[in-house]
């Protein structure tokens, strides 16, 4: 069975994504340092998995942990790297623990790959690279304007340093760069969710928090936006949709030769905040507490993805509903309150 590192595999999507590779025959092996998830999501994944995946906990910035890695459970057929911090807000916060730990985990990892003979990559990216675009949908011909976030600046520069490793002379890497729009959901069974470790950054894992009585009211970051009810719109994606779509990436380039592309992975729909609680309270019957506040740093106002060259080269589209994530999300909130008393 063809090996696949999973960097940052513990964490929300990583998760998914290693029950995904398990179920096409791949066999995912963890590397997390744990720093944003919990070791508990490695049971969901073993139970969800045809065999539990290796973990190894390592931190991607210690170069030398990287290579021990590579040296002792090598060699990977590709990586699918996730290893990074993910929240606008904090990083705008606090932007240089984002530059240190998603940089320099990218560029360690790029350079093991090439000393380890490893050409087959998937990276992690985000829409925050396009910034505020001016026509919607967004396509991946759009240009890449100025980032709103630490963060969304830490996916652009990741990209290039990728895009620069693949183009290098005699280098034998493949790379696809995936841009996630708004991941939302959780797997069906309720055996794995998004875990956030503190207070939800967030949209949906608040509201699941703020509906078990875990946090208090909703706050919507702005009511004066130029969209249809004020309120931010963004393209949220169903995480099991987003989890294959890694799969397909990797095939995709067991069949092609040499290249990077990027390809947008979203809904082509966008749903404004204000739509999104409104469709949690109307899918689960239980009802939520929000209030306005002001406009959030970092924030854009309204982006959604045009996908087409997703369906066209990956044969990849999106088939669950906001609805489909939002109540699987609750369902996965239910199984946490379960467990915990349990």
């Amino acid at each position: 069975m063809k090996k696949v590192l999973v960097t940052g595999g513990a964490g929300y999507i990583g998760s998914h994504t290693c029950v995904e590779l398990s179920d096409a025959g791949y066999t995912p092996v963890i590397a997390d340092n744990l720093s944003n998830s919990s070791s508990s999501a490695l049971e969901g994944i073993a139970a969800l998995c045809a065999y539990p995946p290796e973990f190894h906990n390592i931190d991607f910035t210690d170069r030398e942990a990287v290579n021990r890695l590579f040296v002792q459970e090598g060699p990977f057929h590709g990586v699918i790297h996730f290893a990074a911090f993910k929240a606008v807000g904090e990083s705008v916060k606090n932007p240089l623990k984002y530059y240190r730990n998603n940089l320099q985990s990218t560029e360690v990892l790029l350079s093991a790959m090439s000393q380890h003979g490893c050409a087959l990559l998937v990276f992690s990216s985000s829409c925050t690279v396009y910034g505020q675009p001016k026509v919607l949908p967004v396509n991946e011909a759009a240009p890449i304007a100025r980032a709103h976030s630490p963060y969304g600046f830490t996916k652009q520069v990741c990209e290039q340093m990728i895009t620069d490793a693949v183009n290098a002379p005699g280098s034998d890497l493949s790379a696809t760069l995936l841009r996630y729009f708004n991941p939302i959901g959780a797997h069906p069974s309720g055996l794995i969710g998004e875990l956030p470790l503190g207070p939800p950054e967030n949209l949906v894992p608040y509201i699941t928090q703020s509906a078990a009585g875990l946090r208090g009211p909703i706050t919507i970051f702005g009511s004066d936006y130029n969209t249809p009810d004020g309120t931010c719109v963004r393209d949220y994606i169903h995480v099991c949709d987003l989890a294959a779509a890694h799969v397909r990436a990797l095939s995709y380039m067991e069949h092609t030769p040499k290249a990077c592309e990027a390809f947008n992975l979203g809904t082509g729909k966008g749903n404004s905040v204000k739509e999104v609680i409104d469709t949690f309270q109307e899918a689960t019957g239980t009802p939520l507490h929000y209030t306005f506040g002001s406009r959030r740093p970092g924030d854009i106002e309204q982006i959604y993805a045009q996908a087409d060259k997703a369906l066209n080269l990956l044969g990849w589209r999106t088939e669950r509903s906001l609805r489909n994530a939002l109540v699987d999300a609750w369902n996965w909130q239910l199984q946490l309150q379960k467990s915990s008393h349990a």
